[in-house]
């Protein structure tokens, strides 16, 4: 009798002590769970093993990675069931061990080892980053880290983000708006914000593909140093800049953001980078950016914030994110932000969130992955194609739920004088 989906769901159902909101299909055919639910399918007892191993978020995205679950149905729908379950537990969540003192809950392990089979623990997927000893944020180690996600393939960034090559935030006149459209809006935001006038020297850290450099030299007339961790990136963001014939005005450099000499520069943006800083070297990448600007200068910083903490000495990484999309990155509140940036000499003029932005945005690249999903598969991997769809899948509904939210912080290098050179409204509401 096929019956893995029903003994599955009761001894999981048993082990979370909650109902199952999804519907489960088991490696032999069987169903169970709630009617018209998305549905979880657990294409073999490897799965089971992983989650075993490696219980919570990493031993289930290391299952679907591989390839071991799938969902059919609304992916959006699954995992906002599934958020309870998985992310949103809260900090009062009972521990592993904790659990396990629980005799219900040992119960359900042993029912869960013995439908899983023989105990052997399987091989991460090839995707997973290995572990990394010694001190993070080094400049070797964020070097590494930097290549392992933007050296993925420039053509497989382009079927995913679009004609603009811009990974962070769009700005959206309108849901209805295109991606390019608001993209556009994006750079062009930025670039008013900072003032920037013709002959102005700006630099742009972390410059990605070369979007920011080349909309700022080609609309309003300033010469631009990008830089990068990626080669790959570079790469692209130079030939960008020929084709448009601006290589007399953009500049782009491999180089760490602590390494650059050539200040001051009338401006600076960092769109998206400073998640990959780091929590202890945060007040470092303040200091050295507000020491490259001309007293006056001004700071765009983009950048994802998380939701505060009670204890913030208990924060830790995201599993899934640490270990497949961004490692080393390190998301903190935006109070925390605003601080270091003060304490860094800046003068915060500006904060705005545009966290509604982001999930639109992550919805449009989630469409733009599916649409093309073979090719994409063709680019880089199944499980690689795997990753970066439940990354943003799950990411636009943390940002729909505010879960996590993105502000653009504006400050200024003001001098002693006082005289910021900013004018009194900065900006208007609708």
């Amino acid at each position: 009798m096929a019956d893995a989906a029903l003994r599955l769901t009761r001894l999981l159902e048993q082990l979370l002590g909650v109902p199952l909101p999804v519907r489960i299909r088991a490696w032999d055919g069987s169903q169970a769970g709630p009617p018209g639910a998305p549905t979880l399918i657990v294409r073999n007892r490897r799965a089971l093993r992983r989650l075993l191993f490696k219980p919570g978020e990493l031993g289930l995205a290391r299952a679907w990675v591989a390839g071991d679950v799938e969902i059919e149905g609304d992916l959006y729908a699954a995992l906002d069931l599934l958020a309870d379950l998985i992310w949103d537990r809260g900090e009062d969540a009972r521990t592993l061990g904790e659990a396990l003192r629980d005799p219900t809950v040992r119960q359900a392990v042993r029912g869960l080892l013995k439908l899983a089979g023989p105990p052997l623990p399987p091989a991460p997927p090839a995707e997973e980053v290995r572990r990394r000893r010694g001190h993070l944020h080094t400049r070797r180690t964020d070097k590494k880290a930097i290549s392992h996600h933007y050296d993925v393939g420039n053509d497989f960034y382009e079927l995913v983000l679009g004609p603009s090559m811009v990974y962070s935030c769009a700005y959206w006149p309108a849901p209805d708006a295109t991606l390019e459209t608001a993209q556009r809006d994006k750079l062009e935001l930025v670039c008013r914000k900072l003032a920037l006038k013709p002959g102005q020297r700006l630099l742009d850290v972390g410059c990605g593909w070369g979007s920011m450099a080349i909309h700022a030299a080609r609309e309003h007339g300033v010469s631009v140093v990008g830089i990068t961790l990626s080669h790959e990136q570079a790469a692209y963001a130079r030939k960008r800049a020929a084709d448009e014939g601006l290589t007399d005005k953009v500049e782009i450099r491999v180089q760490d953001y602590r390494d650059v000499q050539d200040g001051p520069y009338d401006a600076i943006s960092s769109i998206g980078m400073a998640e990959h800083v780091g929590a202890e070297r945060y007040l470092e990448y303040a200091q050295n950016l507000h020491a490259l600007l001309k007293p006056g200068g001004r700071l765009l910083n983009h950048q994802i914030a998380r939701r505060p903490q009670r204890d913030e000495g208990a924060y830790d990484v995201d599993a899934f994110i640490d270990a497949y999309v961004f490692p080393d990155g390190e998301l903190q509140p935006i109070g925390i932000t605003v601080s270091q940036l003060e304490r860094a000499g800046f003068e915060v003029r500006d904060v705005e969130s545009i966290r509604e932005h982001y999930a639109l945005t992550l919805r449009s690249w989630v469409a733009n992955l599916e649409a093309q999903w073979d090719r994409a598969v063709r680019l880089t991997s199944p499980g690689r194609a795997r990753v970066w769809r439940l990354y943003m899948a799950a990411s636009a509904l943390s940002f729909e739920h505010n879960r996590i939210s993105v502000n653009q912080v504006l400050a200024v290098k003001t001098p002693g004088s006082g005289a910021s050179g900013m004018p009194l409204r900065a900006r208007t509401w609708n």
